[in-house]
């Protein structure tokens, strides 16, 4: 073949060869990568140690069949539905059709014409077993799994150091949360090599003491690709690790040894920076509902002590010397008004007298002297009597005021101490007092307090309120206090 030939030239030379020496081939593998696509068709490997068969299967060839393809013998329950849409990986199958080679990428696939189940693969089984043996041993058990820490400030990665993982990773941990520090373990992801030194970097972490939470991901791949994170030592250094782990390998629909082993486990590597961390916005949202919490509290304590310090008042005004001093003023008026007008009266009755005595004197000759003197004299006497009685009306009144100022400091110092006795009892009564002593309230997760450790359980969650904030805590032991004649 002298000429040069086209990439499509050389791909359809390919293709004429392939399809003409194996027309029509029947290839046993365990089926990785599988995929199903909303078109309906199926997607997957058939895998052989380190070879791989690309295999399509089209919708159109996916058939009720009503025979065993292998030995022809025929259901006598009638037609079973085509393997496409039970087939799993790990699960080993014997396929018929014929090879091509896909152009586009050029690769040779294998287009199934059918499918037969010949057990499951020897990776499935290894997988399975080793899942069964750990279970067995307790590594799974919910009751080793620890709760996450609620935004972290320190976060270990295991991953590799140039993978789209960590990027992914470092990049929503900028986006949310209130900012932490990541501390990278560089270690292959995948090959002969990563298993052991995923788990020494696991080790390595611990022994660091550093972090508050260690995340072990790696990026989406094959079932191949995957495959160090279901080794043992993996495992069994996730399930040592001092400090909890969380894992995000792979994509939704992966599961690892790893995964089963870890404290928690995330969908993808950029889930698991979504579960260390919240949205900003749900901070904010949250600091805007505690000012206005806070708002509304002050102002129900601001409008109950006006309300009562309102009643103190109209109390203290209705006890109040200068009340007592008011009403004596009025009534001492009255009085002084009363005698005004009868001291006015008494004097235009004098005064009508003194005038008809002087008329009759006047026509009386050689008396009027006498009249005038005797009228002078009355008037004399009448003047004395109403300045002597208005000077007794005014001691009266001067020695009726003389007590007041003693009552009203007296009756001023009884309402301080019974202010002062409210004021201390509403001090004692204030429930923040005994936590500024030292004390606190411990509540369980829902809210009730907690009087006895009789109602507490190893692992429950707490929380305690202090003098300046709030501790959320776990409880690792619950130790009664001795009975009364258990006491040295």
């Amino acid at each position: 073949m002298d000429a040069i030939l086209s990439v499509r030239e050389l791909t359809e030379h390919v293709r004429r060869a392939i399809e003409g020496r194996l027309p029509y081939v029947w290839v046993q593998g365990e089926v990785t990568n599988l995929s199903r696509p909303a078109s309906g068709h199926v997607y997957f490997s058939l895998k052989e140690d380190d070879c791989l068969l690309n295999c399509v299967w089209f919708r159109r060839q996916q058939k009720q069949e009503n025979f065993d393809p292998l030995t022809g013998e025929v259901w006598d329950d009638g037609p079973r539905p085509s393997l496409a849409l039970s087939m799993e990986n790990g699960q080993t199958l014997i396929c018929s059709g014929r090879l091509t080679v896909y152009g586009a990428r050029g690769q040779y696939q294998l287009v199934v014409d059918t499918a037969q189940s010949a057990g499951q693969g020897l990776w499935y089984q290894e997988f399975e077993a080793l899942k069964r043996r750990l279970a067995a041993e307790g590594l799974f058990d919910a009751a080793h799994k620890r709760p996450l820490p609620r935004e972290p400030r320190r976060v270990a990665v295991v991953t590799a150091p140039s993978g789209a993982a960590i990027r992914d990773f470092i990049r929503i941990s900028e986006e949310r949360g209130l900012s932490a520090e990541i501390r990278l373990y560089p270690t292959p992801v995948q090959g002969d090599d990563a298993p052991p030194a995923i788990a020494e970097a696991l080790r390595q972490a611990g022994r660091d003491a550093w972090a508050q939470v260690i995340v072990l991901i790696r990026g989406g791949g094959s079932v191949q690709d995957l495959w160090a994170f279901n080794d043992e030592a993996v495992a069994r250094a996730v399930y040592a690790s001092p400090i909890p782990v969380l894992t995000g390998i792979g994509h939704e629909i992966d599961h690892s040894i790893a995964d089963f082993a870890a404290d928690a486990s995330a969908a993808t590597p950029s889930h698991t920076a979504q579960m260390l961390w919240q949205e900003r916005t749900v901070f904010a949202q949250r600091v805007d509902g505690m000012e206005l919490a806070l708002t509304q509290s002050m102002e129900r304590r601001l409008r109950l002590l006006s309300q009562f310090l309102a009643h103190q008042r109209q109390a203290l005004g209705l006890l109040s010397p200068q009340e007592r001093l008011r009403l004596h003023r009025e009534r001492l008026n009255a009085l002084v008004r009363r005698m005004d007008t009868a001291l006015a009266g008494a004097l235009e009755q004098k005064v009508r007298l003194v005038e008809r005595f002087s008329a009759a004197l006047s026509s009386l000759p050689g008396g009027l002297e006498r009249r005038e003197a005797r009228l002078e004299a009355l008037a004399l006497r009448l003047n004395g009597a109403g300045e002597a009685r208005l000077a007794r009306a005014a001691g009266d009144i001067e020695r009726a005021a003389l007590p007041l100022p003693v009552l009203g400091r007296s009756l001023g110092t009884v309402q301080e101490h019974a202010l002062s006795r409210l004021e201390l009892r509403l001090h004692s009564g204030d429930p923040d007092l005994p936590l500024r002593r030292g004390y606190a309230m411990v509540r369980d997760s829902s809210g009730g307090f907690l009087r006895s450790v009789s109602g507490i359980a190893a692992g429950m969650r707490i929380a305690v309120a202090l003098s300046d904030g709030r501790l959320l805590a776990t409880v690792d032991a619950v130790i009664p206090s001795p009975e009364e004649g258990e006491r040295p």
